[in-house]
């Protein structure tokens, strides 16, 4: 059974940056793949950034350039560096890991991932 436990949410101004943290059972993220989505209220959740355990990354539109996520297997901690924050970047971040999806378009599908941790709340002030 995989476990996830999200942190480093805050509340931060326009601009700024955060580090999100999900730490993973051993092995995890070597072995799924892992994503960070999020969920505003009132809105469906969305896949953000993916890696798959070779480390290959894919992005949504809306934080290419903005936000990177990345591994550190030998710690089993998945990371999320989000800079130049936006006030509609404000929502629940959850890591998520689930068996490499057969097709790219599907990395970001939220469905596609069966293990969630409990989130992280991050909010974006103007």
């Amino acid at each position: 059974e995989v476990h996830l436990v999200e942190s480093g949410g805050g509340s931060v101004q326009a601009g700024g940056s955060l580090r999100l943290s999900c730490a993973t059972s051993p092995g995890t993220s070597s072995n799924y793949q892992m994503g960070w989505f999020r969920q505003a209220p009132g809105k469906e959740r969305e896949g953000v950034a993916s890696i798959d355990p070779y480390g290959a990354t894919r992005y949504a539109d809306n934080v290419k350039g903005r936000f990177t996520i990345s591994k550190d297997t030998a710690t089993n901690t998945l990371y999320f560096q989000m800079n130049n924050l936006k006030p509609e970047d404000t929502a629940m971040y959850y890591c998520a890991a689930g068996r490499k999806p057969a097709l790219l378009d599907w990395w970001l599908q939220p469905g596609r991932y069966n293990s969630w941790g409990q989130g992280t709340q991050v909010t974006v002030s103007s």
